[in-house]
């Protein structure tokens, strides 16, 4: 059977998300700044990158033979993975729910955008930010609020001990302080 009847890249075409999914019936909550940041990467790739490459996949086109052209095969595929960037990002941006954690009124208590620090066993005290799934980042602080952390932390108050489950067992913290920026 001939290659034209054969469509070969179809694991490439499924529309796979960069990021984890979002639980059913739920919004996607977001910081100013992860929003922001979203955007900025969305206008980068349509204002900056996707343009710049299709002008390199049209000019490897016009090269002749595209079986063995290594930019226009590079760039097709490059194209494809920057189109569903893309399409992720305007659904995600769509969706998204923007929380400022500065006009929280129950200062108290633990809730989306709260900046947590914690006391662990060994007397270490760490400090996370309570983040939208799209902008966590675990080494800079800051967690998803629908990680097993966040869900442990989101209502306690200052004082409380918190217990979540880790792949090696039951672990705790205590809440030592709760701010909002």
């Amino acid at each position: 059977m001939s290659k034209a009847f054969v469509k070969e890249e179809s694991p490439e075409e499924e529309d796979v998300p960069s990021a984890p999914a979002l639980p059913p019936g739920t919004k996607n909550y977001v910081t100013r700044r992860g929003y922001a940041q979203l955007k900025a990467e969305l206008e980068q790739l349509v204002k900056a990158e996707r343009p710049a490459l299709v002008q390199v996949v049209s000019w490897a086109a016009k090269n002749g033979d595209r079986s063995e052209n290594g930019d226009y095969i590079y760039g097709k595929k490059r194209l494809r993975e920057i189109d569903r960037r893309i399409r992720f990002l305007m659904k995600r941006l769509e969706n998204a729910v923007i929380v400022d954690p500065a006009s929280q009124e129950n200062t108290e208590q633990v809730f989306f955008g709260a900046t947590v620090t914690v006391c662990d066993e060994a007397g270490c005290e760490l400090t996370y930010q309570i983040v939208g799934i799209d902008e966590a980042d675990a080494g800079k602080g800051m967690i998803s609020w629908i990680s097993p952390l966040a869900k442990a932390l989101l209502k306690a108050r200052e004082g409380d001990t918190v217990r979540f489950q880790i792949p090696d067992g039951l672990r705790e913290l205590d809440v030592v302080g709760i701010c909002y920026k």
